[in-house]
C-alpha cells in the first residue's frame, strides 16, 4: 500500500514555460533550496530514462537521491521517480507526477506525490512523515513558481 499527497499550484505563465521550468535542472540551483548538487548520468534535455542524483542539506546534513524521469508528455504530464533504496533515504520508491492545465497565461500544477515500498516501522514513519514531504514539495512549487514568474517580468 502506497502513502500519497497531492500539492496544488498556479502559475502566472504559460504550461509551456512551467513544463520547461520544471525540467530545468540547470536552474534549480537559482531556486531549489537546500540545493548542493545535481549530477546528470547523462546528457543533453531531458527523455524518458535520464537519470540523476540530487543533493541537499536537509536539517543540518547533506542527503543524496536518485532520480529518474519516467514519463513525459510535453506539455502536460511529468513523471519523476525517486528510487529511496539508492540514496540517503535507504528504502522506499517515491513517484512524483506533475499534471499542467491551463487557461490562457495561467498554468495550474498538479504535483501528485506517492510514497511505496515502506514496510514495518518505515511504513509507520512513512505516514507520520508524509505531512514534511508535502511541505518540502509544497515549498518547491512556491520557489519555482515565483523564480518563473520573477523571470517573465524580467524578460518582457
Amino acid at each position: 500500500m502506497s502513502i500519497a499527497f497531492e500539492v496544488k499550484r498556479n502559475f502566472q505563465v504559460s504550461k509551456e514555460e512551467t513544463y520547461a521550468g520544471l525540467l530545468d535542472l540547470d536552474s534549480a540551483r537559482q531556486w531549489m533550496q537546500g540545493l548542493v548538487g545535481i549530477e546528470r548520468m547523462d546528457e543533453g534535455p531531458l527523455h524518458e530514462g535520464s537519470e540523476w542524483k540530487e543533493t541537499r542539506k536537509m536539517f543540518g546534513k547533506k542527503a543524496s537521491e536518485y532520480f529518474e524521469v519516467v514519463e513525459l508528455k510535453e506539455p502536460d504530464k511529468i513523471v519523476l521517480r525517486c528510487d529511496g533504496t539508492k540514496g540517503t533515504t535507504g528504502k522506499g520508491e517515491f513517484v512524483f507526477t506533475y499534471l499542467l492545465t491551463s487557461t490562457g497565461d495561467q498554468t495550474e500544477v498538479t504535483l501528485l506525490g506517492e510514497i511505496r515500498g515502506l514496510t514495518g516501522i518505515s511504513k509507520w514513519l512513512g505516514k507520520l512523515m508524509v505531512g514534511s514531504f508535502k511541505k518540502a514539495c509544497s515549498k518547491d512549487m512556491d520557489s519555482l513558481k515565483e523564480y518563473l514568474e520573477k523571470k517573465k517580468v524580467t524578460s518582457h
